[in-house]
């Protein structure tokens, strides 16, 4: 089992941890490690490593990785889960927590995970494979209208109605099996342009509702907030605009961003301040990285300092 990864921002990630050697950190995103190497340099025998990843292949090729290190925790589980897996652990409270966010290189490049639109597989999309929900079953089983919310919500496709009224053209002859056969319907609809291949938008679309990513995040991102020791900080990397909004106003809400109905005399929603926004603007990789590493075009790093 190989993996090719290049870790998206990977110095500006680390150096936003600020590690401390003895620290407790957490990589709530493993996949490749790339990131979690990094740290773990850092760390001294007194320091841990807890990595998380949804992803069966991705726990075991880290493993193979950072076999040399001793202080890791590997556990598979949904980082959504972090409260809970902390706890099972033992532990309290952690120095850093790094997400990225969104799929993973490899699981891009493996072909029979159905993530590509250029390569010909299963619908599939899972980043859990041991759950049954899949790509299959929202493209061939929700209703139209569904289907097309979908696709606009998550995918920002202003020709959402267009595509998910083909696709159950389609799929009334026969199911939709491949992720080809479903580029190519989507394809047909949708005219060219220079914002990348056609399906790009709607296989995001699908990916996002098949593994939940964005239903659960803002409560994630305070969940981080609550579980960092006093300086501790929490790192995310996004590749979307809707990912990033959800970040952004999670920390903002975090800084104790009053949230009562305007009009009223006195504030009464109890905000409370977590700590601070380290970067009010979002840090973003470097052109030598936009050239070396084309999946970071979209990234963009924010950084939150509890109290």
């Amino acid at each position: 089992m190989e993996f090719k990864h290049i870790p998206v921002l990977l110095n500006e990630s680390i150096e936003a941890l600020n590690i401390k050697s003895n620290g407790i950190y957490v990589d709530g995103t493993l996949g490749g490690a790339g990131h979690s190497l990094e740290i773990l340099k850092m760390l001294s025998s007194a320091g841990v490593l807890v990595g998380i990843d949804r992803d069966e292949n991705a726990i075991k090729f880290a493993k193979e990785k950072l076999k040399e290190f001793q202080n890791v925790k590997y556990i598979h589980d949904n980082y959504c889960n972090i409260q809970s897996i902390l706890n099972e652990l033992a532990i309290e409270k952690v120095d850093g927590i790094l997400l990225d966010l969104g799929v993973s290189s490899h699981q891009i490049d493996e072909d029979s995970r159905g993530f590509s639109y250029i390569k010909d597989s299963l619908l599939d999309m899972r980043m859990d494979k041991t759950q049954e929900f899949s790509a299959y079953n929202v493209i061939n089983e929700y209703e139209e209208k569904k289907l097309s919310d979908i696709i606009y919500k998550y995918g920002e496709e202003k020709f959402s109605r267009r595509i998910a009224q083909k696709i159950c053209e389609y799929r009334n002859e026969k199911p939709i099996r491949t992720t080809l056969e479903l580029a190519e319907i989507i394809k047909s609809v949708v005219p060219n342009f220079k914002g990348g291949h056609p399906a790009k938008r709607t296989f995001q679309a699908i990916r996002i509702e098949v593994n939940n990513e964005l239903e659960p995040l803002y409560k994630v991102v305070m969940d981080c907030i609550d579980l960092l020791n006093k300086n501790g900080r929490l790192c995310i990397i996004t590749f979307h605009s809707l990912e990033d909004r959800i970040v952004k106003n999670a920390f903002v809400d975090a800084t104790g961003r009053c949230t009562c109905p305007k009009g009223i005399p006195y504030c009464v929603c109890g905000a409370v301040c977590s700590g601070k926004v380290i970067t009010k603007k979002p840090i973003i990789p470097t052109e030598d990285e936009l050239k070396n590493n084309p999946r970071s075009t979209s990234a963009k790093l924010r950084v939150f300092e509890k109290n």
